[in-house]
């Protein structure tokens, strides 16, 4: 098959542009993560991430945002094999005597060590908000405050010192004994109030076990599978929210994880130390008076991008 006529330089634009609104977000995601090192037992990152995940101006960003990754790769891709096709198995018979930075050697090598790693990190955290792979979770305590079902049956609990499924076991037994007393409605009316009940026992006896209960009061957290799909099914898809905070700083505390993250970013400080300075080049933005400051902005950017994902993962892993 033949791949569509686009011209070199049409393609290495569309790379340079894409991978500067990459820059642009890499940043972005990067200050965010300092929520990470507060000690609010996850307040103000989870307010982040679940506005993050809910507003639907971000949704539509993220789409844009995961087609801007997918194009910039199959294009760098695209450009680099194409590239190696036209120069065949010619090589130059001297050494190039032309100084080129190394950055931009390991180029196609550090974004396809960056490609596998941004799989795994995906794994661990955006395929856990589609609910492709397991994480733990959590729940706005105000969420639970409001649902009439849930607010009677826990009341009922704490007035008869009981749990929702003795609860449940006990008006069971009273309908067997009164049922021949009751009309038909009555009693379909009842089975259908228990069997209500007997879908939000996970939430109820969430809400009375101490140790859910977030330091700052604001979440239910550590939720099981059970409890999850308890409320999910109760209030809707997606009010039991994953607890990326909790699951940040559970990763940072892995020393191996540590290290594969502080790996993960020399690579991509090599990645970015040239990509910034390419994008300038690729868009006729350099010149010859300004080049050193264009280079001297991409290591400050590269530094300063590395450093703050690194320091989060090393400061939380000390247990900051």
């Amino acid at each position: 098959m033949n791949l569509p006529k686009i011209h070199s330089i049409t393609k290495k634009i569309c790379v340079a542009l894409l991978g500067s609104f990459l820059l642009i977000f890499l940043l972005f995601h990067a200050c965010a993560n300092l929520c990470v090192l507060r000690h609010d037992d996850g307040a103000w990152y989870s307010a982040f991430c679940h506005f993050m995940g809910t507003n639907w101006i971000v949704k539509c960003f993220e789409v844009v945002l995961i087609g801007s990754i997918l194009l910039h790769i199959l294009l760098t891709l695209w450009l680099w094999f194409t590239n190696r096709i036209a120069r065949g198995s010619e090589r130059y018979h001297q050494p190039s005597k032309t100084k080129t930075h190394t950055g931009s050697k390991l180029m196609i090598w550090t974004g396809i060590l960056i490609l596998v790693l941004l799989i795994v990190h995906f794994c661990d955290f955006y395929f856990v908000k589609l609910g492709f792979v397991k994480g733990q979770y959590m729940v706005k305590v105000e969420e639970l405050q409001d649902n009439r079902d849930v607010a009677q049956l826990a009341q009922a609990c704490n007035q008869y010192q009981c749990t929702p499924e003795d609860f449940i076991a006990t008006n069971e037994q009273q309908l067997e004994q009164f049922k021949d007393q009751l009309e038909p409605a009555q009693i379909e009316e009842f089975n259908q109030q228990m069997a209500k009940f007997r879908e939000i026992a996970p939430i109820v006896n969430m809400i009375n076990d101490p140790t859910k209960v977030a330091e700052n009061h604001k979440y239910f957290k550590n939720l099981s599978k059970e409890e999850r799909d308890a409320i999910n099914a109760t209030f809707g898809k997606g009010t039991a929210e994953p607890d990326f905070y909790s699951m940040a700083r559970e990763k940072f505390h892995n020393p191996i994880m540590v290290i594969i993250y502080l790996i993960f970013f020399v690579v991509v400080w090599f990645h970015l130390r040239h990509a910034f300075a390419s994008a300038f080049q690729t868009l006729g933005l350099n010149n010859y008076k300004y080049n050193r400051a264009i280079e001297m902005i991409a290591q400050i950017y590269a530094w300063t991008v590395c450093l703050i994902f690194a320091a989060v993962a090393i400061l939380v892993f000390l247990g900051f």
